[in-house]
C-alpha cells in the first residue's frame, strides 16, 4: 500500500511539475513573442476583417485609374509627360481637391525632343546641328508636367531604398512633434529614389509611396504615415494628400512623454496630426489599415478623364476628391495582397488608408495588448492546471473550453466595438496545450498506474475482478448485497516453530515463496482472495462474479492448494531440508463453508475494501481452526458437500465450532470426483460410515474395530485422521467418572 501511496504521490507531483514548466514556457514564449506568434497573431486578426470588413461609406477620395482600357487607348507605359500634363490641367479643371501620383518619375521623359536626338539615325547629307538646334526649340515634356503640376495641387511621391545609392526627397511639409523626437524612433531609410527634381520643385507637396516592411507575408495590413532619413522627417503620400488637401503648412507627431502622454520607459510614436484629423498610430508610426472590398465606385478610369466626350459625365466624380493617380493594369505589377483575401492595385492602399481616416473608422493594436495576452497565457493556464485536479479532464476541458470561447468572444466584440486588435489565439492555443499535455501526461501515468495496480492486485483480487473494475469503476462505493457465496480459509500449520527458526528477511521469503502458488491456485478457480492475515489465506467464490457450481469450484481450489504443498515440499522449496532445520515440512489447514453472506465494499468514503462479512464467514474460520483437532488437513460444512456432491469426503462428526451453541457437521474432503468413484475409496466410505455410526450410537467395540479396518484402507495421509477417532473411541471406553460422595459410600 505504501508503494501505491508513493506512486500516487509521486504522479501528482510530476504531473503538477510538468504543467507547470509548460506554463512557464507557454508564457515565456509569449513574452518573447517570436515572428512565427506575430505571423499567427495578424493572420487572427485577418479573419476579423473577414468577418466584419469594414462597413462602406462615400469619402471624398478616388483613384485616377491607368487601367487596360487606358493602355490600349494610349499606348504602353510610360506615357509621354505631356499626357500626364494633360492629365493633371484635366483634373484641376474638374476641380480636384489634390492630386497625388503613386508613381515615382525618377528618370526624365525619353520622348522629350531634347532627348530625341539622341537616338535618331541621320542620313547623308542632313546636317545633325541644324535639327538639334530645331528640337531644341520645341518645350521639354518634363518642363510642361512640371508647369501642369505647378498650377495644380499636387503631390509626387517617392520610394525609400535599401541602399545609399540614391538621393533624399524634398520636404515639403513642416513637422512639429510633442515628446521624443519622432526622428529618433523611426527606422531611417538610406536613400530614396525620388521624382526629378524639376518636378519635385514645382510640386506642392512629396510623400513616399512605400509600403510596411512589417508585412512581409505579402498581405498589406499596415501603412506608415511617417518616413525618416535618420536627420528629417517625411509623409507618406496620402499623409500629404490631406495635408495639401486641407491647405495644412506642417504635421504634428505626438509621442511617449508629449502633454498627455503616458511615458512607458520605450519612446514610440503615438499618433498624427493632419490638419483637422488626428490618426493613432503603432510605435512606428503605422496607421493599421481597416480595409473594406474593392468597390468600382472609388475607381474612374484616365482614358475617359481624358476622353473630351466623356469629361462631362465623369467631372462630378472628381470634383472636391483627393484623386489618387495609379494603374490597375497587371502588366505594371503593381497589385497587393489585403486581409479579405483580395488582389487590390497598390494605389487602392493609399486611398483606403485615406478614406479610413476621413470616416474614422481606425483599428488600434493598444500598448498594453502584449501584457494582457501574457497575462491570460499565465492566468488561464494556472486555472487548467489548478482545476485538472479538481473536477478531472472533462470538467477542466469544457472549463477551457469556455475560456477560450470567452477570450474569442471578447476580442471579437471589441474588434466590433472599438475596433482593437487583441489576440486570443495564442492564449487559447497555450491553454490547449497545457491541457492536451498535462492530461496526456495524466493517461500515461494512470495506465503505467493500472498496470502497476494490476500486477499488486491481481495478488489479491481474480483477473475478471481486476478487469470488471477497471471497465466499471462504479462498483468501488461502499454498500454491500447477500448472496450465496463459498468462504476459504486457509493457516500454516505450526508456524510459530517455524519462524522462530527463521530471520525476518527469510520468513518474508518464505511467506512469499507458499503463499504465491496457493494464491494462483485459487485464482484458477475463479476466486477472490479477500485478505492475507499473516500466514493465512481468506478467500470466497461467486463475488464480484456470478459463479455456477462455485462451491465445486472452491472444493477444487482447496485440493490443488493441498497438492501444490506436497510439490513444495518434495522439491524442498523452502530449504529447510536442505538446511536440517527442525521442521522439514511444511502442513496447511483448510476450512470450507457455504452460505449466504453479505459482500460489498467496506469501510470507510476514503479507504475501503471488497470483502465479505457473515455467519457463513465466521463458520468457515472455525472449520479451518478445527482441521488439527480433526486430524485433516481440509474440512468442509456440509453445506458445501451438498453443493458440490461429486468429490470425495468422509464425515468428521458433529464438531463444536467456538461461538456455536451446536455442534456442526463437518466433512474432510480427502480427493478428487476420480477418487470418489473409484473402488477403493467407496469400501473405505462404506467401512467409514459404519465407524462413524458406531460412535453415534456409543458403541466403542464395534467402533474400534471398524477404526482397524478403515486404517487398512485408507491411504497414508488419513492416518492422522483416524487417530483422532481413535482418541474418540478411547474416551467413548473409558469408565464414567465416579462423583466425589459416591466413592465415600
Amino acid at each position: 500500500m505504501r508503494g501505491i501511496v508513493k506512486r500516487l504521490t509521486g504522479k501528482r507531483t510530476l504531473v503538477a511539475v510538468a504543467a507547470v514548466l509548460g506554463l512557464f514556457a507557454a508564457t515565456g514564449l509569449r513574452a518573447v513573442n517570436p515572428d512565427f506568434l506575430t505571423a499567427v497573431r495578424e493572420l487572427t486578426f485577418d479573419y476579423y476583417q473577414r468577418f466584419s470588413p469594414r462597413p462602406y461609406a462615400a469619402a471624398p477620395v478616388r483613384v485616377a485609374d491607368i487601367d487596360e482600357a487606358s493602355i490600349e487607348k494610349y499606348g504602353q507605359w510610360p506615357w509621354p509627360r505631356t499626357r500626364l500634363a494633360e492629365l493633371v490641367t484635366t483634373l484641376t479643371e474638374m476641380g480636384a481637391a489634390v492630386i497625388a501620383f503613386d508613381i515615382v518619375f525618377s528618370e526624365p521623359d525619353r520622348t522629350s525632343p531634347t532627348r530625341i536626338t539622341e537616338s535618331l539615325s541621320l542620313e547623308d547629307g542632313q546636317d545633325p546641328e541644324a535639327l538639334k538646334a530645331l528640337l531644341d526649340r520645341l518645350p521639354d515634356n518634363d518642363e510642361k508636367f512640371a508647369e501642369a503640376l505647378a498650377q495644380s495641387p499636387s503631390v509626387l511621391g517617392f520610394a525609400a531604398r535599401r541602399d545609399a545609392a540614391g538621393r533624399s526627397p524634398a520636404g515639403k511639409s513642416g513637422f512639429a512633434f510633442g515628446g521624443t523626437d519622432p526622428v529618433k524612433i523611426l527606422p531611417a531609410f538610406p536613400s530614396a529614389l525620388p521624382s526629378l527634381e524639376i518636378l519635385e520643385n514645382e510640386a506642392s507637396g512629396v510623400g513616399g509611396i512605400s509600403l510596411s516592411a512589417k508585412d512581409q507575408s505579402g498581405v498589406v495590413r499596415r501603412a506608415p504615415l511617417l518616413f525618416s532619413d535618420g536627420t528629417k522627417l517625411y509623409p507618406a503620400l496620402g499623409v500629404e494628400a490631406l495635408r495639401v488637401a486641407q491647405g495644412a503648412r506642417g504635421l504634428l507627431v505626438r509621442t511617449t512623454g508629449a502633454s498627455g502622454q503616458t511615458d512607458t520607459g520605450n519612446s514610440a510614436i503615438t499618433d498624427v496630426k493632419i490638419g483637422a484629423f488626428s490618426v493613432p498610430t503603432t510605435a512606428d508610426g503605422e496607421m493599421w489599415i481597416y480595409f473594406d472590398h474593392e468597390r468600382s465606385e472609388r475607381y474612374v478610369s484616365v482614358k475617359d478623364l481624358l476622353d473630351p466626350e466623356k469629361r462631362a459625365d465623369v467631372a462630378p466624380l472628381v470634383e472636391g476628391q483627393i484623386v489618387f493617380v495609379g494603374t490597375s493594369a497587371a502588366g505594371l505589377r503593381d497589385i497587393r495582397a489585403t486581409p479579405l483575401g483580395e488582389l487590390v492595385p497598390g494605389v487602392m492602399i493609399h486611398a483606403q488608408a485615406i478614406e479610413q481616416i476621413i470616416n474614422g473608422n481606425y483599428l488600434t493594436r493598444p500598448d498594453w495588448a502584449d501584457g494582457a495576452e501574457t497575462l491570460a497565457t499565465f492566468g488561464v493556464g494556472f486555472l487548467v492546471i489548478l482545476t485538472l485536479p479538481m473536477i478531472g479532464a472533462i470538467g477542466t476541458g469544457f472549463l477551457g473550453a469556455g475560456a477560450a470561447a470567452a477570450m474569442i468572444g471578447g476580442s471579437y466584440y471589441f474588434f466590433l466595438k472599438e475596433g482593437l486588435l487583441i489576440d486570443p489565439i495564442y492564449p487559447s492555443f497555450a491553454i490547449f496545450m497545457i491541457f492536451a499535455v498535462t492530461t496526456a501526461l495524466l493517461y500515461f501515468l494512470t495506465e503505467r498506474e493500472k498496470r502497476f495496480v494490476r500486477q499488486a492486485f491481481s495478488q489479491y483480487l481474480s483477473p475478471d475482478l481486476v478487469t470488471q473494475l477497471e471497465k466499471s469503476p462504479e462498483q468501488l462505493v461502499l454498500g454491500g448485497e447477500m448472496r450465496p457465496m463459498t468462504i476459504l480459509f486457509m493457516d500454516i500449520r505450526g508456524f510459530t516453530p517455524i519462524s522462530e527458526q527463521l530471520t525476518p528477511t527469510e520468513l518474508v521469503s518464505f511467506l512469499n515463496t507458499l503463499l504465491s502458488p496457493l494464491s494462483d491456485a485459487i485464482q484458477a478457480e475463479q476466486g477472490t482472495i479477500d485478505k492475507y492475515i499473516g500466514d493465512s489465506i481468506m478467500a470466497f467464490w461467486n463475488a464480484p462474479l456470478m459463479i455456477e457450481a462455485h462451491a465445486s469450484h472452491a472444493c477444487r481450489a482447496a485440493l490443488d492448494m493441498l497438492a501444490t504443498v506436497d510439490r513444495l515440499n518434495d522439491a524442498d522449496a523452502f530449504g529447510f531440508k536442505a538446511r536440517k532445520l527442525k521442521t522439514q515440512t511444511v502442513q496447511i489447514g483448510i476450512g470450507l463453508n457455504s452460505g449466504e453472506a453479505c459482500v460489498g465494499n467496506m469501510g470507510s468514503d476514503k479507504r475501503f475494501n471488497y470483502s465479505v462479512i457473515g455467519d457463513a464467514v465466521n463458520v468457515a474460520s472455525r472449520i479451518e481452526s478445527s482441521c488439527k483437532a480433526v486430524g485433516a488437513e481440509l474440512l468442509v460444512s456440509d453445506e458445501t458437500r451438498k453443493e458440490a456432491p461429486e468429490f470425495a469426503y468422509l464425515e468428521a462428526g458433529e464438531i463444536p465450532l467456538k461461538g456455536k451453541s451446536e455442534a456442526v457437521r463437518l466433512f474432510a474432503l480427502v480427493g478428487s470426483e476420480s477418487l470418489r468413484n473409484s473402488e477403493g475409496f467407496r469400501k473405505l466410505s462404506r467401512l467409514h460410515e459404519d465407524l462413524v455410526e458406531a460412535l453415534r450410537n456409543a458403541n466403542p467395540r464395534r467402533a474400534e474395530r471398524l477404526l482397524n479396518e478403515c486404517r487398512g484402507a485408507a491411504p497414508e495421509q488419513l492416518q492422522q485422521f483416524y487417530d483422532r477417532f481413535a482418541d474418540r473411541i478411547a474416551a467413548l471406553a473409558a469408565p464414567a467418572p465416579v462423583p466425589a460422595g459416591d466413592a465415600a459410600q
